[in-house]
């Protein structure tokens, strides 16, 4: 097992030229301490409970006390936002610390968010507070336990330094381990500064170290390109399966392994609405959940169209074809689980299309009602769980749905004990629902992280009930509406 002074490192990005990052040391808060940490995460390290219980561990993780071996940069991409070019982004805010390998072999960035300014962080502060760290901590981490594929979280830091976003609120900062932080952005920034030779090291790189499948090959970038599109296919197809809005679906938050990374104003779907927006600046829904799928292959061409200098322009297409249908086949495999339907059938699609415009028309809570329908023999009436989870404007059309899903279910021939164990170990009954987190972020404000360890126990496993945490699986009241949310979130 590792120590904090003897973690693996080995930083292979900065072998990269330095157009690709800025070097920057870590501003840390003034008095750094321990707010959450995660043992799964750590051990991915080779961090054992009794480095995590040490003080000088939130001095390491928050840049007061250097990691030996760590090489801390800000990486440069670009990205369009909401549909608009911005030429040059890059970590604002954020410092990859460097790559640790961990016991297993595999390799994990150790990514800083909070890390103060940068030169990319574009007149910000360079800071994150805590209700974004903790938002971003707990939802990486429930995630991870639907199967989901996230970046993962490593631990919360507080400190003594108020922050401004919409009111004054006290800064934190967050460790966060994924097997590569590039994004779809980071080849788009070259592209457009038509640096033909950045992009093919930044694309040999990748597959390197992340496709070696593909190396040697006479069409590499090609296949690349492909790979990653069938990964964000396979990711969307995840999202939509689990009613998860990410809210700011940025080409630059788009991550070139198919990986959630990014998250701000994120929900998962309570009450149902076809085009559900969280975040507040989202004013044309343009990234509602309906529209998840379309943005994701947006920004696979726009991927495409920076690796344009790569390829041959039909290769190029190719790559862009394969999103969808990686992301239909994959949300037609997602949809039929948690229905709990064992074989594919013509009307399928049919049947799911039914239902999202019964939860719709219904204001269904999209998590409990999926793991109502277990309940369902395929031949009595409507559950009662599924029922008190719609408005009783909708029972009829409920009443016309379980027919035809009766039916189907009777063409299955399947026992019920065995689907419904089937279905609930895909419909999760712990989501981590967005009056959930605020209540722990308010907490925590006020000096408890009691009910982040809580969430976050049970975000580990969403699928299995637990003694006394009823009040956990429940729904939010009708009227419990929560505020839309920034991206400072």
């Amino acid at each position: 097992m590792a120590t904090l002074e003897t973690l693996p490192f080995d930083n292979r990005y900065i072998h990269l030229p330095e157009d690709f990052y800025a070097r920057v040391p870590p501003r840390p808060l003034p008095r750094p301490r321990l707010v959450a940490v995660n043992p799964d995460a750590a051990a991915l390290l080779g961090l054992g409970p009794e480095q995590l219980a040490r003080p000088e561990f939130a001095e390491y993780f928050s840049g007061a006390r250097p990691l030996p071996g760590a090489d801390p940069i800000a990486a440069v991409y670009a990205g369009h936002q909401f549909g608009n070019w911005v030429p040059q982004l890059g970590d604002g805010r954020a410092l990859l610390l460097g790559e640790v390998v961990g016991p297993d072999g595999r390799r994990w960035d150790l990514h800083l968010k909070g890390a103060g300014q940068t030169p990319f962080s574009r007149r910000g502060d360079g800071r994150a507070v805590l209700r974004s760290v903790i938002r971003e901590y707990l939802c990486s981490e429930a995630m991870h336990g639907l199967g989901v594929p996230t970046t993962r979280a490593l631990c919360i830091i507080g400190g003594d330094e108020p922050v401004v976003r919409e009111r004054v609120e006290p800064g934190a900062m967050m460790v966060r381990l994924a097997p590569s932080h590039v994004r779809f952005g980071t080849f788009q920034v070259f592209a457009a500064r038509k640096r033909v030779d950045h992009l093919r090291l930044l694309a040999d790189h990748v597959i390197a170290h992340h496709y070696p499948e593909l190396a040697g090959t006479a069409d590499a970038h090609p296949a690349l390109l492909a790979a990653i599109a069938r990964r964000t296919g396979n990711l969307v197809a995840d999202w939509q399966a689990n009613g998860f809005v990410h809210g700011v679906l940025n080409s630059d938050n788009m991550s070139a392994l198919g990986l959630t990374i990014d998250y701000g104003p994120f929900a998962f779907i309570d009450h149902y609405r076809h085009d559900y927006v969280r975040n507040h600046t989202d004013h044309t829904g343009f990234y509602a959940y309906n529209r998840q799928p379309q943005i994701g292959r947006f920004n696979v061409y726009l991927l495409a169209t920076a690796m344009l200098p790569l390829m041959t322009p039909e290769a190029a297409q190719a790559g862009l074809d394969a999103y969808q249908p990686a992301f239909d086949a994959a949300h037609a495999a997602r949809l039929r689980a948690k229905l709990g339907l064992a074989t594919a059938q013509p009307d399928d699609a049919e049947l799911a299309g039914g239902l999202f415009e019964l939860m719709d028309q219904g204001g269904a809570d999209f998590s409990a009602f999926f793991r109502a329908l277990a309940g369902y023999d395929g031949a009595g009436p409507v559950p009662a769980a599924c029922t008190t989870l719609l408005e009783p404007g909708a029972h009829g059309l409920a009443a016309a749905w379980f027919a035809r899903y009766g039916e189907r279910l009777r063409r299955e021939k399947a026992n019920p004990a065995e689907r419904r164990r089937a279905m609930d170990r895909v419909n999760p009954l712990y989501v981590l629902r967005t009056h959930l987190l605020q209540a722990a972020i308010d907490a925590a404000e006020a000096g408890d992280h009691a009910e982040i360890g809580r969430l976050h126990d049970l975000s580990r496993d969403p699928f299995t009930e637990r003694p006394g945490m009823a009040a956990y699986a429940a729904p939010p009241a009708r009227d419990q509406a929560m505020p839309l949310l920034s991206c400072s979130s």
